[in-house]
């Protein structure tokens, strides 16, 4: 290895006691590849092996914990106990190599499709419509099924830990259930679960809570949980990074394992004020990084990227669409390969590269998603 990178190989150590054998994180990338009942399928499982093989924590894309927040076709379901037997075959191949598997837990609310849930409504905060052209009108949810999604995530947890997983991470982040409690857009509520800033944090602090009394009462070992997050969103009125920051020291309080901080560019600055142009990562890290770890995430497309982006002080860095167009990523920087790490994708690289057909497929609709060439 060239010793310029050692940093990046270097273990950390989290909180719960819980140690990953370098900073390289696999990120939540949604691959559309389930099998339609939501059970884990043979075509995923190759591809996760692939890409778990050389870095410290493989983070799962997100999974549903309940039928009604399904987010998008073909994601996996962690909503029964059915769903153990698979994820525990998802377990197995992330850890197989000595990293730490995580789950990531997930409600779509406003943002699931009303096709893919089982009576056909969406729910949210509030009767409020994302900001999309054709959105439907979500149902506001009652006070009883907001006590039931909260324990849905707990059993969820439950599972994760009968299936061998060393932690979970809460999806709050990219306008999903968690984020649109969080939001003065989409959050209008009157009763304990809306408010001000401090209110509307109620939800998934107690979200938080329930994990933390299920991994008390499970799991006979030191078990992750973290929280993904975006720091911003465009719409008025809506989540300012003032907000995040509030919700960032309240979360770093919650002695959570982590922060996964998400962004589409690790360097980029406010999505809601151009003349902002500091790092929203940066920004977390230094009003919690000295409270809680931080994830770093967006645009770390080679060694450089990430050295320079571990350098700030962040904890760990996760890697997304790198692990998807080069698999070998991790093991090609240890091994000092560099000029053989994948830059773009060939449309006869799926099967080399283990892509399941549905992602495929998406890689290819998706303009400049991924850097394909003929």
């Amino acid at each position: 290895m060239n010793m310029k990178y050692q940093s990046l190989f270097e273990s950390f150590k989290f909180p719960c006691g819980l140690e990953s054998k370098n900073r390289l994180v696999l990120a939540p990338m949604t691959h559309w590849s389930s099998n339609p009942d939501g059970t884990v399928s043979e075509e995923e499982l190759p591809y996760y092996q692939q890409r778990a093989q050389g870095v410290g924590v493989a983070i799962s894309a997100a999974v549903m914990v309940a039928l009604d927040g399904k987010g998008f076709s073909g994601q996996f379901s962690v909503h029964n106990d059915d769903m153990i037997a698979g994820l525990t075959k998802l377990a197995n191949i992330l850890k197989n190599n000595g990293s730490l598997a995580v789950l990531q837990l997930h409600h779509g609310g406003r943002m699931s499709p009303p096709d893919a849930t089982p009576d056909g409504k969406i729910y949210s905060a509030s009767a409020i419509p994302a900001e999309r052209e054709g959105a439907p009108i979500p149902e506001e949810m009652t006070e009883a099924h907001i006590l039931q999604t909260i324990q849905a995530f707990g059993d969820a947890t439950r599972r994760a830990i009968q299936a061998g997983f060393d932690g979970v991470e809460i999806h709050g982040a990219n306008t999903y259930l968690l984020q649109q409690f969080f939001s003065p857009h989409s959050n209008c509520r009157t009763d304990r679960w809306g408010g001000d800033v401090h209110q509307r944090m109620a939800f998934p602090l107690a979200i938080i809570d329930q994990i933390k009394q299920t991994v008390a009462t499970y799991s006979k070992k030191p078990f992750l949980i973290g929280y993904r997050f975006s720091p911003e969103e465009i719409e008025t009125p809506g989540i300012t990074f003032e907000d995040s920051l509030l919700f960032a020291e309240t979360l770093a309080n919650k002695e959570l394992d982590y922060l996964h901080v998400s962004t589409n560019d690790f360097w980029s600055g406010s999505m809601r004020d151009q003349n902002d142009k500091t790092s929203r990562v940066l920004g977390i890290y230094n009003k919690v990084g000295h409270k809680v770890p931080i994830i770093g995430v967006g645009s770390i497309r080679t060694p450089d990227n990430a050295l320079k982006a571990l350098e700030t002080g962040v904890s760990l860095i996760a890697l997304g669409r790198e692990l998807i167009a080069e698999p070998k990523w991790v093991e090609k920087v240890q091994n000092n390969q560099l000029n053989s790490i994948r830059t773009t994708i060939s449309k006869k690289d799926q099967v080399e590269l283990i892509i399941p057909n549905n992602l495929w497929n998406m890689m290819n609709t998706v303009p400049y998603w991924f850097p394909m060439v003929d």
